[in-house]
């Protein structure tokens, strides 16, 4: 299978991590999810690589790259960990 015709199938995903170090929040999106979370873990992103390890504790998956980053970017304008921590029991319901 093409892997472009995969990679429209998939969606974009806006993802929000948590370090065990210290658990602080990442907020991102991404086409590739797994990928993603891999380089944040292998201090491949400048931004985290000093929180190593990075688990996945939120998701969502937009149809489009520009939906995504309009998500990501709404959820970083709230600067609250309190309105991050009430996505994350949401979803868990």
């Amino acid at each position: 299978m093409d892997g472009a015709f995969v990679h429209k199938c998939m969606g974009y995903t806006v993802y929000i991590l948590q370090s065990d170090r210290d658990g602080s929040f990442y907020i991102g999106h991404t086409a590739r999810l797994d990928e993603r979370l891999c380089r944040h873990n292998e201090g491949r992103s400048s931004f985290t690589k000093t929180k190593i390890p990075w688990k996945l504790i939120y998701h969502e998956v937009y149809g489009s790259r520009a939906e995504a980053m309009r998500r990501e970017r709404g959820i970083k304008r709230m600067k609250s960990r309190e309105y991050i921590e009430r996505l994350i029991r949401a979803s868990r319901v």
